[in-house]
């Protein structure tokens, strides 16, 4: 396990720099209608059919972000299961297939060998974040599709990303690289209960700032020059994480 000092001071608690997330386009769907933009530039009441705050953490629209925070210590003292030691969230709003662009920082707390990570559908496409890279993973985290050491958990960074997912193929763009890619049966089956949608897990303890949220319904027909796109991706062996169940 890897920690990060909880921060005493948020430093910079600020809405996202737009600029670095704009020159992301996407590769693989064809964006179609807009179903949700979400710049939290003034406070709103979060809906449950927009936002679910989930394990009794906390979520706010401040300063100019979405911003995640553990339970309360009451509420994991009371529970055994699902205390809440990180903050999350999901978005139900988000289509099933889908082009998603967003801007997401970490801070403080300390990584699990789970969290922090975004998913797309609840336990379907999920990329964990740690110090050692991104992982992208699928079937229930049975499986690693795919990984990058250029992009490590950093406190406080910013990360501009934009994700797709088309059929049994997902692709996700970090601003400066890298762009993670597989293709997985997983992928085409979403589930239903829990967590749908686009969802967030935070570090143990800490912050989650998320803004300038857009998530697009996309056409039939994929990119004109997607088949070619995806041979430049690195080629990756499947690493089996458990057994799945």
């Amino acid at each position: 396990m890897h920690r990060f000092p909880v921060l005493a001071v948020f430093f910079a608690l600020s809405a996202a720099p737009a600029i670095a997330g704009d020159e992301l386009k996407p590769l693989l769907a064809v964006p179609d209608t807009l179903a949700l933009a979400k710049d939290f530039s003034t406070p709103e009441r979060l809906e449950r059919d927009t936002w679910q705050q989930r394990q009794h953490t906390r979520w706010a629209v401040e300063d100019g972000v979405l911003r995640g925070r553990p339970s309360t210590l009451e509420y994991q003292k009371s529970t055994t299961h699902h205390q809440g030691f990180e903050p999350r969230v999901s978005c139900p709003a988000t289509p099933e297939e889908f082009v998603a662009k967003f801007s997401i920082r970490f801070i403080g707390g300390s990584e699990t060998n789970i969290a922090p990570f975004i998913e797309f559908g609840h336990h379907v496409a999920r990329v964990r974040f740690s110090e050692e890279g991104v992982f992208l993973l699928a079937d229930g985290e049975s499986v690693q599709l795919d990984a990058s050491n250029a992009l490590a958990l950093e406190s406080g960074k910013w990360l501009h990303a934009l994700a797709e997912l088309k059929g049994e193929e997902f692709v996700i763009q970090f601003a400066g690289g890298p762009t993670l890619f597989a293709k997985h049966p997983s992928y085409a089956q979403p589930v239903k209960s829990g967590g749908a949608g686009f969802g967030v897990a935070g570090t143990k303890g800490g912050i989650v700032e998320i803004d300038d949220v857009e998530l697009w319904t996309i056409k039939p027909k994929p990119q004109p020059d997607w088949e070619q796109t995806k041979k430049r991706f690195d080629r990756y062996e499947p690493v089996i994480l458990k057994e799945r169940k």
